[in-house]
């Protein structure tokens, strides 16, 4: 079905995913509802409507139903049942069964490890019961809460199993994940796009560096074999397959010494791995998400620079005052987006830059020159 320009789009969740998809479309000619809880948020103070309502509140989902001719999600946690209740009224991309299973940790490694998809070994722990009986060979490992965890939040690492009991309290004494802790070369994403009609794009996969649990670079190209990006974007395709996922997809994968892949987490969103394409590419991952989302031919993800580095901004360089962007922008194949978000705090994403470059040695030392004058 294709949705014309101009027409209203929904969107749930007011982040800077959601800020970034609004600026696309709304490029592309079309209009955007945010409903979000917040009173303000980074796409609710520049969609063309702002709905300040709980994500199952009735009404708000009737008005947003009724009004646009298509929704999508700018996060994962948005309840699938505000998925099934939206897709009586309009078009809902991803579904809610497909969210469903992603959006939460246990049903997301089962659901990986029971359709063969490579990954860690784990264990599922349901309830206290459940921590005398934990494999010691998971240990050193990561408990990570079945639900809302991101960024490094709702996770402990754990070095052996004595301190099991202490860390599932800690989060709450609910449902978690133990995943082994392994020895990875590296850590890369596969972002594609994929629609009602089976066609699969893909973005260039960028190797991705963490501080803390949270992304801290991206670099494009990842240097690795075609052979090991094939065999990720091969089994993200099929992710995306056993899913009936129609939208932005990324799975994060880990690389091992011997080139084996395993897949880490499904984010069923654009991804802050792929916010390169925002510069990079020909077409922006959240262009492409407009595209799946409106039923339009998927554009070129070809990159228009042969390689690019993309740095999170995070609070923690407010601590003495806003950053001098000049730093950033004195460089004319440096791109800074900044998200419009009120408050900065520590570990909280308040923007990124992109360095675009001929070579990846090139954009990491222009990378490594902006990070020391703005003392990150």
């Amino acid at each position: 079905m294709y949705i014309k320009p101009g027409t209203m789009l929904g969107l749930l969740g007011g982040g800077q995913l959601g800020r970034m998809f609004t600026v696309a479309a709304q490029q592309m000619g079309y209009r955007v509802t945010v409903l979000d809880p917040a009173a303000e948020s980074p796409a609710g103070s520049i969609a063309e409507h702002h709905l300040q309502a709980d994500y199952l509140d009735d009404d708000a989902l009737d008005e947003l139903g009724s009004t646009c001719a298509a929704v999508t999600i700018e996060f994962e946690n948005v309840p699938a049942q505000a998925l099934r209740y939206l897709a009586r009224r309009c078009i809902v991309s991803p579904d809610a069964e497909s969210v469903s299973i992603v959006q939460n940790r246990i049903r997301e490694k089962l659901f990986l490890a029971e359709n063969g998809f490579p990954v860690g070994p784990f264990a599922v722990i349901h309830d206290g019961q459940n921590l005398p009986w934990v494999d010691v060979s998971l240990f050193p490992g990561i408990l990570k809460s079945s639900q809302s965890g991101y960024d490094g939040k709702g996770q402990i690492r754990i070095e052996h199993a004595d301190i099991l009991p202490e860390a599932f309290t800690a989060l709450g004494n609910k449902p978690c994940v133990l995943e082994k802790r392994l020895s990875l070369t590296r850590e890369i994403s596969v972002v594609l796009a994929r629609d009602n009609l089976d066609q699969v794009t893909f973005f260039p996969v960028p190797e991705n560096r963490h501080k803390q649990g949270i992304l801290d670079m991206s670099i494009i190209p990842a240097t690795l074999s075609d052979g090991v990006i094939e065999k990720a974007r091969e089994i993200a395709r099929q992710i995306a397959i056993r899913l009936n996922y129609a939208g932005i997809l990324c799975v994060e994968f880990f690389v091992l010494d011997d080139d084996q892949i395993l897949v880490n987490e499904i984010a069923p969103r654009p991804h802050n791995s792929g916010h390169y394409s925002l510069n990079a590419c020909v077409t922006s991952q959240f262009e492409q998400q407009v595209r799946i989302l409106c039923g339009l031919p998927h554009g070129s993800t070809r990159l228009v620079q042969e390689a690019a580095v993309m740095t999170n901004i995070l609070g923690d360089l407010w601590k003495n005052g806003e950053p001098d962007w000049n730093r950033i922008l004195c460089h004319p194949q440096t791109k800074l987006h900044l998200y419009g978000k009120r408050a900065a705090k520590p570990g909280r994403k308040m923007g990124h830059f992109t360095v675009l470059a001929n070579t990846v040695e090139e954009a990491l030392q222009q990378t490594a020159r902006i990070r020391q004058d703005l003392q990150f």
